[in-house]
């Protein structure tokens, strides 16, 4: 990976539920904001609260939608309410389901063992996605978990950009991006008070630590 992107390293806060939790985020310096919308997650928010929160943080930070094995209605209905400029999937998706809807998309890895990354990644590679997110696995959710899974199982040889997400906080952040030097970092319950709530000293942090970092990698 070229060293400009290294030391670039984008930031994004996922589970945004309120304008005001994303305005601090976009004070802070992320990058981009995701929205979820799986009904089943306490970050989930409405068309309403997502459109709502789309236009506050203005044009320049990316707005991500975060989808979970939702049906093409379900999606469709909520593009047609909410500017989003990028489609995250989080489930079971097929690579030709999230190419269908012709807009630029990633799609997530749940690392768990015995998963080949390679063969994902080829798959969405070769149907247009913009990166591969790689979070935790845990049977009991699809994300959101707080927890980490090994780093060192990350491959080195990547067709895509490289989105680390997966128990990231402020304190262990620093260390990711220095062994992982991934494209982008994706933070939820790490700068939370409750699941939801953002804590805006916490966001501050984690991006800090980020971009510290990614200094000393120049």
């Amino acid at each position: 990976m070229a060293m400009a992107s290294i030391v670039s390293t984008r930031i994004k806060i996922c589970g945004l539920t309120s304008v005001g939790d994303a305005l601090a985020a976009v004070a802070a310096g992320a990058d981009a904001i995701g929205l979820v919308f799986y009904p089943k997650s306490p970050r989930c928010v409405t068309p309403q609260q997502a459109a709502e929160i789309a236009r506050a943080v203005g044009p320049f930070v990316t707005t991500v939608g975060l989808f979970v094995d939702a049906s093409r209605a379900e999606i469709e209905a909520v593009l047609t309410q909410v500017p989003l400029q990028l489609l995250q999937f989080h489930g079971d998706e097929s690579a030709a389901f999230c190419a269908s809807f012709q807009r630029p998309f990633i799609k997530a890895l749940r690392m768990a063992e015995g998963v080949d990354m390679a063969a994902v990644e080829g798959e969405f590679a070769a149907a247009g996605a913009s990166g591969l997110l790689l979070d935790s696995y845990s049977p009991a959710a699809p994300g959101g978990t707080g927890e980490t899974f090994g780093w060192e199982r990350i491959s080195a040889r990547r067709r895509l950009p490289l989105i680390l997400a997966g128990g990231l906080s402020p304190d262990n952040v620093g260390a990711a991006v220095k062994q992982v030097r991934p494209y982008a970092v994706d933070v939820s319950s790490g700068v939370e008070i409750a699941p939801g709530r953002k804590d805006s000293a916490k966001i501050t942090a984690f991006v800090q630590a980020v971009r510290e970092a990614a200094q000393m990698l120049e």
